[in-house]
């Protein structure tokens, strides 16, 4: 007669595997009913044979590129057995990744935790707790990894982890990765192969998995990778010394860290720009009067890099193509990169880096601030 503790636990078993096989379904699904996002041309025709990409990554289903990061997460924990039938879900993050994880906690009808900064802006905390997820908050960005750890050891929950986790959850070599969709819309343009991708990492996971994509196709293409005020990511891939820490953080959402991040890889990273905050959030306008759309401050951050990279490029008279990414939309930042008053409250002149900015677009010169 078998044991029935036995038999209640292969009972477990069959039913947990069900619920994982249900749960794949699921995302599988959604990624069917998502189209790729948009690579948009930016038209400057004083950057002589040289061209501008932007891809944008807002008209994802949760408004960033974040949403590819938590669909990986989640198959990551689903296939390794750690996310269970109604296990918490517990991230740290400063808003983007937590409002993707919750959309695809609540697709799987699984509580949510995001820990954050309590000055994440208030449109990214609103749209986590739209997705049904809640939000607990720290007074020190740096205390958002102990204080999630701790919670999902609290609730019997699994920390997703990204910053550790990032840059392993993906498949770099493929699977419609961030990287394969560059290089497939990029195939039909007049410089097929990009001379640079410029990027920003919170993580690290999307140089990652740029940077090996670009080895392992034996392109040419460089990886730039661009780092904001108060990060130490710059600094690492200088010196290689893992303790770095800054007691400050970054002030751009989305990208820099006060540490060094397991999910950054230095390696595939062929140059790294440092950008002021101020030129930062003096590119969202820049852009917005190239495009009338209006995005985040990583993106800012991005269009600087960008531009840096490719005046120089026309200085030295090469042609070739450059592409950046689009984060997230400018919606969530109404209150703060796109106030003036919030600007100057918090000591940043725009003007300036505007007028760098776009003497960069108008003439192809990039000119000290």
């Amino acid at each position: 007669m078998p044991d029935a503790a036995l038999l209640a636990a292969e009972c477990r078993a069959v039913s947990s595997g069900a619920w994982v096989r249900d749960a794949l379904r699921r995302i599988e699904r959604d990624v069917q009913r998502s189209a790729d996002t948009h690579l948009v041309a930016l038209d400057l025709p004083a950057l002589r044979g040289v061209r501008l990409y932007l891809k944008d990554e807002s008209t994802h289903p949760t408004g960033s590129l974040k949403h590819r990061l938590a669909r990986s997460l989640f198959l990551f924990g689903l296939c390794n057995g750690w996310i269970r039938e109604g296990c918490t879900i517990v991230e740290a993050s400063s808003g983007s990744t937590a409002v993707s994880e919750a959309y695809f906690a609540r697709m799987l009808e699984l509580p949510f935790v995001a820990v954050m900064p309590r000055a994440t802006s208030p449109a990214k905390v609103a749209q986590i707790e739209h997705y049904g997820g809640s939000c607990h908050f720290v007074e020190r960005a740096a205390d958002v990894y102990a204080e999630a750890e701790r919670l999902a050891r609290e609730r019997g929950g699994h920390y997703m982890d990204q910053f550790t986790y990032a840059e392993r959850a993906t498949d770099w070599r493929g699977n419609n990765n961030i990287a394969e969709s560059i290089f497939a819309q990029m195939r039909a343009e007049p410089h097929p192969e990009p001379a640079w991708i410029v990027v920003g990492a919170g993580t690290g996971g999307t140089s990652a998995t740029i940077g090996r994509f670009i080895r392992y196709r034996g392109a040419s293409t460089r990886l730039a990778v661009v780092d904001p005020e108060g990060s130490v990511f710059a600094d690492y891939h200088r010196t290689r010394d893992p303790a770095l820490k800054s007691a400050r953080g970054s002030n751009v959402e989305g990208i820099g860290r006060p540490r060094v991040e397991p999910s950054f890889v230095p390696d595939v990273v062929d140059r790294m720009i440092r950008v002021p905050d101020a030129a930062s959030y003096a590119a969202l306008r820049v852009l917005e009067r190239l495009l009338g759309r209006r995005y985040g401050g990583s993106t800012g951050t991005n269009l600087c890099g960008v531009l840096e990279l490719a005046c120089a490029m026309v200085a030295r008279g090469e042609t070739g193509a450059l592409v950046t990414l689009a984060c997230d939309a400018g919606d969530r930042y109404l209150d703060t990169y796109y106030d003036d008053r919030w600007l100057a409250a918090n000591g940043h002149d725009i003007a300036p880096h505007v007028v760098r900015l776009e003497r960069a677009c108008a003439a192809g010169l990039w000119t000290a601030p």
